[in-house]
């Protein structure tokens, strides 16, 4: 069974792997199916599910949501993750890719997710990426709004550089509960540039997104030299794929993130997981840093 992690001082308690709905409308699956496969990943302990307003274009969380109407009982066992704040062009009225994070629209869009998931309330709901219009006393009012009414239990950011955490931060009573960032061998800028640090700091956990660098680790030559080291690292620890690998790779991080998996594939799901049971040792992970930056530290 995967571990439970608690995210914040006072914050929710998560799984330490999170299931990632961005590719739900990919997986082919009736309600029916996607409620058996939501069963089957409680049983592996996976309980916290991740999702945004705009995956799939607009349409992820409703499939869900038909899913949980099916088989209500399964809502109780789930933390529900959702995100806002981006408006793209998979609706008429969006003649560009924008960024939206005044306090009506997260209101609205809060309660929208609430009504596509089938649900009366949020575990947690997280600003989409930074907005260069935010105004932070703006997003705090409907934070603050939604969390009074109910809708919402907890709050948080996601791509947030540690300047602007805190600025929303600064605005808040309570903890922010998370920044979902991306981290993967292949994108390791967030390494070193204080995200993580300042999490550690606060004792925010992260959730990792992209941690198999949306495939391009399988299907970029470029990464050749990367996944030679992950397939030799994995020989060395016994693991059963490099995707284990690359999880207990970002598993080894202080800050503790949670990585997000993004298969609709039950097996993988079970062989991601396996990660937990892995320890790279200091030069292990090293190595994996060097063969994908293609070069050794300074």
């Amino acid at each position: 069974m995967v571990q439970r992690i608690t995210m914040a001082p006072q914050g929710p308690e998560f799984s330490r792997f999170v299931m990632g709905y961005w590719r739900l409308m990919d997986w082919g699956m009736s309600a029916r199916e996607l409620a058996g496969f939501i069963e089957s990943h409680l049983e592996l302990g996976i309980t916290t599910v991740d999702h945004a307003d705009i995956y799939g274009g607009y349409q992820c969380e409703a499939a869900f949501g038909e899913a949980l109407k099916l088989a209500p009982q399964l809502r109780e066992r789930l933390e529900i993750v959702t995100k806002c704040g981006i408006a793209t062009t998979a609706r008429a009225e969006n003649k560009l890719g924008h960024y939206i994070t005044d306090r009506q629209h997260i209101i609205d869009s809060a309660e929208q997710s609430l009504k596509n998931l089938a649900t009366d309330y949020l575990d947690l709901l997280l600003i989409h990426r930074p907005d260069p219009l935010m105004d932070a006393d703006d997003i705090a009012e409907a934070f603050l709004a939604l969390h009074q009414s109910g809708k919402v239990r907890h709050f948080g950011v996601s791509n947030f550089t540690p300047r602007q955490f805190s600025l929303l931060q600064s605005r808040l009573p309570f903890t922010l509960t998370t920044n979902q960032v991306e981290i993967s061998p292949v994108h390791q800028p967030l390494l070193l540039d204080g995200t993580l640090d300042q999490l550690q700091q606060l004792r925010v956990r992260p959730m990792a997104w992209s941690c198999l660098g949306g495939g391009r680790l399988f299907n970029d030559e470029s990464f050749k030299p990367l996944r030679d080291e992950l397939e030799q690292v994995a020989k060395e620890l016994n693991a059963g794929s490099i995707e284990q690998v690359v999880y207990a790779w970002i598993l080894r991080l202080p800050s503790q993130p949670l990585p997000i998996i993004g298969s609709g594939k039950i097996a993988r799901v079970r062989s991601a997981i396996a990660a937990e049971n892995l320890q790279l040792t200091r030069q292990q992970w090293f190595r994996i840093r060097k063969a994908a930056l293609g070069y050794d530290v300074p």
